[in-house]
């Protein structure tokens, strides 16, 4: 795809978490009215918008190359679009796992810690909104704070999710397959998280 007419690094950030939204609540669906014989097909899906992520990404990378001028580091540009294209990669290994694991039903505890990713990436991209104007944004600050608060949900979560599991599940099949689905859930937290750290290095740096 051509670089859009007065497209800016701050208008890809955009649409990379846009993509990282659309994974997100991909997934929430997917949980939500599961059916595992489906799972194959919304793999699919959900590469599909994985691709369109790298694709952007691949995009922007090719313009840095060529400019000499950047409005940030070129070096937090980069470190900027490879968390953010994170976050969407995490969220598809999730669906990977459920496959790959042959996971039939889905628990309490992973549809909260889908919502709770889905808030994280919905959060990023008002967040990014911002970005362009980080240098006089009165609301940007808050914004990484919510998604730090959101992280920090996600871990109770996943304390919680992990410590049900191993008090009574008796299936070491069941066991093993959540234990690392959980795991990948909670990491798609910690993306989200890196992502407000890598805003929040900018505005320290450029302030």
């Amino acid at each position: 795809m051509a670089r859009k007419k007065g497209e800016t690094y701050f208008d890809t950030f955009v649409e990379l978490v846009g993509y990282s939204c659309k994974a997100a609540e991909l997934l929430k669906e997917i949980l939500n009215d599961f059916d595992s014989e489906m799972l194959p097909q919304k793999m699919k899906e959900m590469h599909e918008i994985e691709h369109s992520g790298d694709e952007a990404r691949h995009r922007m990378i090719r313009r840095l190359a060529k400019e000499f001028i950047t409005p940030i580091e070129r070096e937090d540009i980069m470190a900027m679009a490879d968390s953010i294209d994170t976050v969407t990669d995490t969220i598809e290994d999730v669906l990977m796992r459920m496959y790959m694991y042959n996971i039939s039903q889905v628990t309490e505890h992973a549809l909260k810690m889908t919502d709770v990713i889905v808030k994280c990436c919905n959060t990023l991209k008002i967040a990014l909104n911002e970005f362009n104007n980080f240098r006089k944004s009165t609301k940007l600050h808050e914004l990484v704070v919510e998604v730090n608060r959101l992280e920090e949900e996600g871990d109770v979560l996943f304390m919680e999710a992990t410590r049900k599991l191993y008090v009574e599940c008796k299936d070491y099949r069941e066991l093993a397959a959540w234990d690392t689905t959980y795991h990948y859930l909670e990491k798609c937290c910690d993306s989200c998280e890196d992502v407000a750290n890598a805003i929040e290095s900018v505005i320290m740096k450029n302030s």
